[in-house]
């Protein structure tokens, strides 16, 4: 990327009069490069079928080409018209629900022929009428996409094709692989295979759910390869992955497996939206922001972020600001906000853009035009950052899927509780907290060796290959840490007949029979005593009293509990708890040249941190001095230069100290001397150019 793209969705069709010319002014005022059309408007464009009218389209290029702005054009396939569906209902997704009903958006079959008949006819009318145009940069293919459940007749045909290739043809290994003998599930005839949508059978429904996750790679990549027939050389064609939503952007997307459908890409493209005023913390884009950049180890677009959003979501003075300089710190050449302006009806009519209903400069399009003053300033210095970070955590579609099938918390009263990327999100935030940086990586991933540490978080399905070649890891010199519910079961959901943790069993000196949900069981241990004591120094040098009952309620095992038998490990923590107190709760062992740690609980946050701690310093990872809210980051940028984020998500000043060579304060041009307090202001930054 040549240069920081800040942008926004426009669209001109939404608006309730012509004006065009005043967003193009307003734009340029708060100095927005980039624009993103086209990509929900399929009934605008095709108003009947085989009736095209890009009007819009060329009008807003036209606008954008002569202002310098530039364009990202949008494939409009993800809302079909609704002639289409009169036409040919069948094109809307079949689910475990039934068939959807016209009205949403994504309610289509991806695989439908009907569906992607008029899905390439409308892309390439499309790009006939945009990829030659110089405004136009990239094109965004799809939006948000995922599977949507389907399960129709013709899915699920597709689905016992896949099937017999996996098994190559044979119905007795598929049967004992899966468990299908159980409750009369066994399938002794391809024709005989039943409606998948009522499987009882965790193995069968996860494998169903991975093939619907191909689905989304292979409508991607055909969209691409459309696109690609088209597009320029200097054009990229990106996506705008999503996550797991909680109201915002959480976890590892259960319907897209985004390593996978990334191949089908030039540039990695994310939407990422979070809480925001009193909560906001950066953890979702720093989260966000890690796995974009680590799906092709490469810099990434940020396709959409908030500006004002919901009520909740109107930003502090400030926080605008620094949300936008925390997605570059990430490894982001873009920030893009959804949208430009806010609608006056449909569904989204109060998801609000940079400017309001009113259309009149706010204090959020305000604070936008300090941000795109900064960038045209400073950009060069912020574009391409790149990271070499020496903590990777593994991260799987599988292991997400079994959770959900075996949850962590599952009971005879049913399946609640917490699931895979509460997990994930428990350890990356208080990995976020202490300012240790990590990439992501996938089962498929290779050079595990470039890392000084892995952390594997519930790994319930994992293949042997992958838990051989972590084996190999932790032999050759790497540093493992692994957490409860890893290596249970095979890729497909079969549970080990070995003593758990199967194969890791090598690595980690650790075996366990049993597992249990912790009441009133505390932890107990060298490490415990250790933080405790450290507490005390810390209290006393600040001049405190020592709080005897400071660590009491974060030192108790929390949600699951596996009761760890150390073979050849040393046992660092165990349960404090009259019937659980001889088995362990944290482990370490040395095996080959490197170290394998096991965590068989959850445990509180404060605790977490030690343990991370004690890992990564057997690690060898440098442990930074600050911790939140002050945020580091750091990279290298086009120049060969270090570039570090001091980022203050807080309402109170905070200081940081510069303990390194003389640096470059890019916003403000000053130069800042080894040891130097730099202060950072409530919801503001620092950015510190230096040689090291």
């Amino acid at each position: 990327m040549k240069e920081l793209l800040f942008g926004a969705a426009y669209y001109d069709e939404y608006m309730p009069y012509d004006r065009l010319d005043q967003d193009v002014a307003l734009m340029k005022k708060a100095g927005i490069n980039t624009v993103r059309i086209a990509e929900s408007t399929w009934s605008t464009c095709e108003p009947q079928e085989g009736v095209f009218d890009f009007s819009h389209v060329e009008r807003v290029m036209d606008a954008m080409e002569e202002a310098g702005i530039h364009v990202i054009i949008g494939t409009p396939t993800y809302a079909v018209p609704a002639w289409m569906v009169k036409s040919h209902p069948d094109v809307l997704v079949t689910t475990a629900k039934g068939r959807a009903l016209y009205g949403s958006r994504q309610i289509m079959d991806i695989t439908h022929p009907v569906y992607l008949f008029y899905a390439e006819r409308v892309i390439r009318k499309l790009m006939e009428c945009t990829a030659h145009r110089k405004c136009v940069i990239g094109f965004q293919i799809d939006n948000e996409t995922k599977n949507y459940g389907t399960a129709g007749k013709n899915v699920q045909e597709k689905f016992v094709k896949y099937l017999r290739e996996k098994f190559h043809n044979d119905l007795d290994a598929m049967n004992h692989e899966f468990g299908l003998d159980y409750w009369s599930n066994r399938i002794d005839a391809w024709e005989d295979f039943p409606d998948i949508r009522g499987t009882v059978n965790g193995s069968l429904g996860a494998e169903f759910e991975k093939f619907q996750r191909t689905l989304v790679d292979d409508f991607l990549a055909w969209q691409a390869a459309i696109v690609s027939e088209y597009r320029r050389e200097d054009q990229f064609i990106t996506h705008n992955f999503d996550f797991e939503w909680r109201g915002y952007s959480y976890g590892v997307q259960p319907e897209v497996n985004h390593y996978h459908a990334a191949r089908a890409l030039t540039i990695a493209g994310v939407d990422i939206y979070h809480p925001s005023q009193d909560e906001l913390t950066g953890a979702e884009i720093a989260f966000g922001g890690d796995m974009s950049r680590s799906l092709k180890n490469d810099n990434y677009l940020v396709i959409e972020t908030e500006a004002q959003g919901w009520p909740g979501w109107t930003p502090y003075r400030g926080q605008l600001r620094l949300q936008a300089y925390s997605h570059l710190a990430s490894g982001a050449d873009s920030v893009m906000y959804w949208h430009w302006h806010s609608i006056h009806n449909s569904m989204e009519t109060y998801w609000k853009g940079l400017l309001s209903h009113d259309f009149e400069e706010n204090e959020t399009y305000r604070e936008a035009c300090v941000i795109g003053q900064e960038w045209k300033e400073t950009g060069s210095h912020l574009v391409n950052l790149k990271k070499r970070n020496d903590v990777a955590i593994l991260v799987s579609n599988e292991a997400l899927t079994g959770l959900n099938w075996f949850g962590i918390e599952a009971s005879a009263d049913g399946n609640h509780g917490i699931r895979y990327n509460d997990v994930l999100r428990w350890i990356y935030d208080v990995l976020y907290r202490m300012n240790v940086e990590c990439d992501f990586i996938w089962p498929e991933s290779e050079h595990l060796d470039k890392y000084k540490a892995i952390i594997v978080p519930a790994l319930y399905a994992a293949p042997d290959d992958l838990l051989q070649r972590l084996n190999q890891y932790v032999a050759d010199g790497g540093t493992l840490f692994v957490t409860f519910k890893t290596a249970f079961s095979n890729e497909n959901l079969k549970v080990s007949h070995d003593v758990q943790p199967h194969i890791l069993r090598q690595c980690l000196g650790v075996k366990y029979h049993q597992f249990a949900f912790p009441k009133h069981v505390g932890l107990t241990g060298k490490l415990l005593q250790c933080l405790h004591g450290e507490q005390q120094k810390r209290e006393r040098a600040e001049g405190t009293t020592p709080d005897e009952g400071y660590l009491a309620s974060d030192m108790q095992a929390r949600i699951f509990m596996e009761l760890l038998l150390p073979e050849t490990a040393e046992t660092l923590l165990s349960y404090d708890h009259y019937n659980w107190g001889e088995y362990a709760a944290f482990t370490r062992n040395s095996y080959g040249k490197g170290t394998a740690f096991y965590l068989g609980c959850m445990t509180g946050e404060e605790l977490l941190t030690s343990i991370l701690e004690t890992v990564l310093q057997a690690a060898g990872v440098e442990l930074p001095q600050e911790c939140f809210p002050v945020i580091v980051r750091k990279g290298k940028n086009d120049y060969g230069k270090t570039v570090r984020y001091y980022l203050n998500y807080s309402p109170e000043k905070q200081e940081v100290s510069w303990q390194h060579s003389e640096g470059t304060e890019l916003l403000t041009g000053q130069k800042i001397q080894t040891g130097e307090t730099l202060a950072l202001e409530p919801w503001n930054l620092r950015i510190v150019e230096g040689e090291d």
